[in-house]
């Protein structure tokens, strides 16, 4: 026989006796035989609880919670809702920045800051629950354009009780809109209307609210009034 013969003839035994080699290798189940094991018995493994999921309504009545109009703005969804044309939010006051008005922006119309007093746009902020001034709020402004409209405001309601309604409303002649009566104060229920977005300009300072979102007001009905009415840190003359 050909050596070339021969050696093919010894490969080819060779590829035969390995594969009879594997074969009977993987059909030999006693090797590892399946050994039922019992349940686990030792200490069960400490998991947190789940986390609950928020109970607050997005809305409430005909009007959002301040919840829902956060929810909605923050939503890939919902953004439209609530950003396409004004909507209505009903929350109690939490916050306003009248009480830290700086005493040089603390006069009457027609007389101008002086060139170093930097005052922040009047604002004040609402949340669902009353004094829960560090949860979720919507900051709101564009009702007084400075803190001068808002001494002529003072000034002008003094007399005036909390059901009364002003004969006159005093008019920011630039936001074209009227100083809500009585003015915003912290604890009081209010249900506001208003465009609202992350940010919004007022005359020429944008004011941006990232995780709360900013009402620029055009109308406010106040539910429950304030226990004290809205003033500055110290009392005008």
């Amino acid at each position: 026989m050909h050596t070339f013969a021969r050696f093919s003839l010894s490969l080819w035994a060779s590829g035969v006796a390995l594969s009879a080699s594997m074969l009977g290798a993987c059909g030999n189940g006693d090797d590892n035989p399946y050994k039922p094991q019992p349940a686990w018995s030792g200490n069960k493994p400490s998991l947190p609880a789940p986390p609950s999921l928020p109970s607050t309504p997005i809305h409430s009545g005909d009007s959002y919670t301040v919840y829902g109009a956060i929810h909605h703005l923050r939503s890939v969804l919902h953004s439209s809702e609530v950003t396409a044309s004004p909507i209505t939010i009903t929350g109690y006051v939490v916050d306003s920045n009248i009480p830290r008005a700086p005493e040089c922006a603390i006069h009457k119309t027609g007389k101008a800051d002086p060139p170093d007093c930097n005052p922040e746009v009047p604002s004040f902020w609402i949340a669902d629950e009353k004094g829960n001034s560090k949860g979720l709020k919507v900051r709101v402004v564009g009702w007084a354009r400075n803190f001068a409209v808002i001494y002529d405001a003072i000034k002008a309601y003094a007399n005036l009780k909390p059901g009364d309604q002003p004969k006159k409303p005093v008019t920011d002649d630039i936001l074209n809109v009227a100083v809500p009566f009585p003015l915003p104060s912290v604890d009081a229920k209010v249900k506001i209307t208003g465009a609202y977005n992350v940010s919004r300009t007022v005359v020429s300072d944008m004011v941006s609210e990232p995780l709360g979102g900013v009402m620029a007001l055009q109308k406010m009905e106040t539910i429950e009034p304030a226990p004290q009415p809205a003033a500055f840190a110290k009392p005008i003359r």
